[in-house]
């Protein structure tokens, strides 16, 4: 279970060519998507004077605590150890040692290496709450994660080994150790893991000596779960808007009606992600003639799956949207441990305290596993409906050209059922599960950084799912000819003809589902839909 890829949609994909004229200020508020565009290389970071300033002004209080020596007060992690050892104090000459010490000690990670792209968007989430201004680092360890950044160095790291509190140590400490010219890392497009100096020393940088203070402030806070987390919601909230699409196709394919998703029925039951997938679903329903060939039929009702498509869908908007604030806010926030409040006048406070724990995103990122999980759910119930003679008014069974001779999509929605059983296993939540570290000390832990994968994952699978149901419904939408389908599913059908042949006879399935999920991926689908309706959706 690993974190893997987020699709690569066209409306972050426009920023490409402003990578050298947009950049996202540290310090400031970001959305996902800003995130996203960082991680993908769109748009660069930069450190506003304002910040560097209050990088500066915290960096102050460390280094006048560190001139006091032996006679300085203990201050954790500064001049005493780390989790059950913060009761012993590290002598003055020690200071710089415990720093490398930390990092190397806590390079614990196993499993497979994070995506390069989540790496990416670790490195940026670790220099934006440094800027935030009381972590207590030196402005210079910003400016190195910003030039790895533009030099595109990557550090390898585990994917595994966090429980996530205190923060994400074990993925964190293999970023910094390329920092101080250690571990591993890869440069620009080439996939050699060179060692981190060496690394360096090809993008024309040089490592950092940690001075007091540093290495914690590296490796304290979050920012793997919210990495992994908030890239893997940014695709969940694409894919719902993707599956209106595919659950309209199917719709039309199995000569469903539109009445369920009239305004009125949405406007007594206001819950906002319910009305946003009724109106895509009227918006790409519109004009069909299909619609208009079975005005009359005997048909009552059609099967929830179809039915209650804004009921199902909307609630997973809802949910990710609730899950996107708690990501967008700890994206701002400052996760170390102590914190430093500079006063303005050269004084100021070490406080510590508990914003590493990851208990908040681990809670967001299971319910969005939660909410993910169910659009692959109904859809593959409607891939049921269109390849199950029983369900399919009309269609041949499985879709097949040739029944019995040829098995058509039988197989197809055996593999979605399949992704979405396992689907089901992810969604039990890390967060209700704890197993206390450090000889008691760190007694309850989030397994956020656990919930963050699982949703990568679980978003990997819908993915997959989405495009079966696009590619089944394609077919069934070819029987219903020459009657034709509302004009944004129309469009959605055109593009997916384009690299999906209709099926004859039998062939090789698995070119054809990968190309779906490509066209998913791409916002292929979707882009065709908007330009048909002349509109957004939602």
């Amino acid at each position: 279970m690993t974190a893997t890829s987020t699709a690569n949609s066209p409306r972050v994909g426009s920023e490409n060519n402003a990578k050298d004229t947009v950049t996202a200020p540290l310090g400031e508020a970001w959305t996902l998507e800003t995130l996203h565009a960082i991680a993908m290389n769109h748009i660069r970071v930069s450190l506003p004077e304002a910040a560097r300033a209050r990088i500066d002004a915290s960096r102050m209080l460390v280094d006048r605590l560190a001139e006091q020596g032996d006679k300085a007060p203990n201050v954790y992690g500064v001049n005493t150890g780390f989790g059950a050892l913060a009761e012993t104090r590290i002598a003055a000459d020690q200071v710089r040692a415990l720093q490398r010490n930390l990092v190397r000690s806590h390079s614990c990670g196993v499993g497979p290496l994070l995506p390069k792209h989540v790496v990416r968007a670790m490195m940026a989430l670790r220099a934006q709450t440094i800027a935030i201004g009381h972590s207590g680092a030196r402005a210079l360890i910003v400016d190195l994660l910003v030039a790895m950044l533009d030099a595109d160095v990557c550090p390898a790291v585990p994917a595994q080994g966090s429980v996530g509190a205190s923060g994400d140590l074990a993925p964190l400490a293999h970023l910094a150790l390329v920092l101080i010219g250690e571990g591993e890392a890869t440069v620009g497009e080439d996939t050699e893991l060179l060692v981190g100096t060496e690394a360096l020393r090809r993008a024309g940088l040089s490592p950092v000596v940690l001075a007091a203070k540093e290495g914690l402030a590296l490796i304290n806070g979050t920012q793997a779960i919210l990495a992994i987390g908030a890239l893997a919601v940014l695709r969940g909230e694409r894919l719902t808007t993707t599956a209106d699409l595919t659950g309209a196709m199917s719709l039309e394919a199995l000569q469903g009606t539109s009445r369920p998703f009239d305004a009125r029925v949405q406007a007594v039951r206001p819950h906002p992600g319910q009305e946003a997938t009724a109106s895509n679903l009227r918006a790409l329903l519109a004009e069909s003639q299909i619609a208009e060939s079975h005005r009359d039929c005997g048909k009552v009702q059609d099967p929830y799956s179809l039915r209650c498509m804004p009921q199902v869908h909307g609630a997973t908007r809802d949910a990710l949207a609730w899950a996107r604030q708690v990501l967008e806010r700890e994206m701002i926030s400052a996760t170390d441990n102590p914190l430093v409040f500079a006063d303005g006048e050269g004084g100021g406070d070490f406080i510590s305290g508990g914003n590493f724990h990851g208990q908040p995103l681990a809670i967001a990122l299971d319910t969005a596993c939660i909410a993910i999980a169910e659009l692959a759910n109904v859809a593959e119930r409607r891939i049921e409906q269109l390849v199950n003679p029983a369900m399919s008014s009309g269609l041949p069974p499985f879709l097949a050209p040739r029944s019995g001779l040829d098995s058509g999509y039988m197989i197809a929605q055996v593999t979605a059922a399949a992704l979405v059983s396992e689907n089901k296993v992810f969604c039990h939540p890390s967060s209700v599960d704890s197993i206390p570290s450090s000889a008691g000390k760190e007694d309850h832990v989030s397994m956020g950084t656990i919930s963050a994968r699982k949703c990568a994952q679980i978003a990997e699978h819908v993915r997959t799912v989405l495009a079966i149901e696009a590619m089944v419904a394609a077919q069934g939408l070819d029987y219903r000819k020459p009657h034709t389908p509302g004009l944004g599913v129309a469009a959605a059908h055109s593009a997916l003809r384009e690299r999906v042949p209709t099926l004859t006879e039998d062939r090789v399935l698995y070119p054809d589902i990968r190309a779906c999920e490509r066209l998913v991926d791409e916002g292929t689908l979707v882009l065709a839909a908007e330009v048909a309706i002349q509109g957004s959706l939602r």
